[in-house]
């Protein structure tokens, strides 16, 4: 869910819920204050919302049980209405019904259990005639100067005296079901404000405020280096998309992290590798340096010989620095190629020309066999590609058994989209464990690093990036002790291509 959708559904919850939610307290208020009403005072009338506000009609009917059996008692034993005992009896039932009790007898005050003096009582009260014939006359009314209901029975004794019996109940006074209900309204108020407020809150807190914690504790152990950590798994919004992006970006700069150390580790194998092969050619050249100097080579035949070898050691320092500068350009796509459409038999026929005159100076037979039965066009870049190829054949020189006629053979074949060339020798060949990383950049086996010819240990690698940047493929086979091979794959030129001649950085 989008954020600002649950910004909605919050703001919508916060004015719905505390009314929802008050609501159906108000009705279970009203309900239960309703039932403990009827249960006390005896009456069927149920408390509503408007007994709130406006309690006369409520509080009216407090006292009609009690006034009915007022006027059963008049029917049945007026004179009851004479002893003291009786009308304190009554008037103490009345007290729990908040009114009180007033009698006259023949216009004397006779029994008073409210506050009002004798004068005041003259004003509220009303004046009812005598009944005749013995009835009882029963009235109420509402007394507005002294806010109160008043309900009077009026009759007479067997011996004809005159009684009126009155109930005052003041509707100032509040019904305490309904006093408690206005207690029970705002405690009511008050949990419901409570309990959206804490719903709210931790909804907020797991979508929101957690989430951002664990982006702040990814961020810490990121500042501390420290990659070796796992986003958790978060809602799908829009700071769910953040942690996402953010685990990515972890992703990254683990794997950016782990690749400069082991960047960081081939350098310092570089330094070490090319300070040892630096130094082997350096010592040899200071050796015959020092020989011509001492006058050891006391002989044309010797000077001419020493003088050779300076110029061999000074040119494989001269091809090991080329690689190195090689190396630095491909590896920043920094070398631009110059494609260009060629036909591969012509191309390899002349790089064989080429490659058989060292190949004989060191002694090593060269086979060359193409297999190709028509004409098979390549997109290439042919300088690049003969450095392709001369750093094939120089590994392959470099690791012959001595003592062994060394031999390399170069096949050429067309396999529908591809050129496939092989070249394959009878050296030492390479160890299995050693095979799939021989072109990774500054890795040697051990052979190799004891070499007498050392090298840089990019020499493949450079053979493995351009041949990628051609879109080809290349990997070897090889079995100890008797030799290996290099397969060349480079995808044959298409008619549908728009240009070969460009140029790529």
């Amino acid at each position: 869910m989008k954020l600002k959708n649950k910004l909605k559904i919050s703001f919508i919850t916060m004015i719905l819920m505390p009314v929802v939610l008050f609501s159906a307290a108000a009705f279970l208020i009203l309900e239960w204050q309703s039932y403990n009403y009827k249960q006390f005072y005896g009456v069927k009338k149920k408390i509503g919302i408007e007994s709130i506000y406006s309690n006369g009609t409520l509080i009216s009917e407090v006292t009609n049980g009690i006034y009915q059996s007022m006027i059963e008692r008049a029917e049945s034993d007026p004179d009851s209405f004479s002893d003291e005992a009786t009308l304190r009896e009554i008037s103490s039932e009345l007290k729990t019904k908040l009114s009180d009790l007033v009698v006259t007898w023949n216009g004397v005050l006779l029994f008073n259990s409210t506050s009002f003096s004798k004068t005041e009582l003259e004003e509220i009260l009303p004046d009812v005639s005598a009944p005749e014939n013995g009835q009882i006359c029963d009235s109420g009314f509402y007394q507005s100067d002294y806010q109160s209901i008043i309900k009077t029975l009026c009759f007479t004794d067997s011996e004809g005296n005159v009684y009126n019996v009155s109930i005052l109940t003041s509707i100032t006074q509040t019904v305490p079901q309904i006093r408690n209900s206005f207690t029970m309204f705002a405690l009511a108020i008050m949990i419901v404000l409570v309990l959206t407020a804490i719903i709210l809150s931790v909804w907020i807190y797991n979508s929101i405020i957690k989430p951002i914690n664990k982006l702040k504790l990814a961020t810490n152990n990121i500042k501390d280096g420290n990659f070796d950590f796992k986003m958790p798994r978060v809602s799908n919004d829009e700071i769910g998309q953040l942690c996402k992006d953010f685990e990515e970006m972890r992703l990254i700069l683990k794997e950016n992290s782990e690749a400069k150390l082991k960047s960081d580790m081939e350098e310092k194998d570089l330094i070490r590798n090319i300070s040892h092969d630096l130094k082997t050619p350096l010592t040899a050249i200071k050796g015959y340096v020092e020989g011509l100097q001492d006058g050891i080579a006391n002989t044309e035949e010797k000077r001419q010989k020493y003088i050779k070898t300076i110029a061999n050691k000074v040119n494989d320092m001269d091809k090991l620095i080329d690689e190195l500068s090689i190396y630095s350009r491909l590896d920043t796509n920094r070398v631009p190629y110059v494609f260009t459409k060629i036909s591969a038999g012509d191309y390899f026929n002349d790089c064989i020309e080429e490659i058989s005159v060292e190949l004989e100076a060191s002694q090593i037979d060269l086979e060359y066999q193409s297999h190709l039965t028509e004409a098979a066009y390549v997109c290439v870049d042919p300088e690049q590609l003969k450095r392709v190829v001369n750093n094939i054949i120089s590994n392959s020189e470099k690791y012959m058994v001595e003592g062994r006629q060394g031999k390399i053979g170069i096949d050429i074949y067309d396999e529908g989209e591809y050129v496939h060339v092989q070249f394959s020798d009878n050296g030492k060949g390479i160890a299995s464990k050693d095979l799939e990383r021989i072109f990774e950049r500054f890795y040697r086996t051990d052979d190799s690093r004891n070499s007498k010819q050392g090298g840089s240990g990019i020499g493949l690698a450079i053979v493995k990036k351009i041949v990628e940047d051609h879109k080809g493929k290349i990997w070897a086979e090889s079995v100890e002790g008797q030799g290996t091979t290099m397969h060349l794959k480079l995808p044959k030129y298409r008619k549908k291509e728009l240009t070969c001649t460009s140029e790529q950085k």
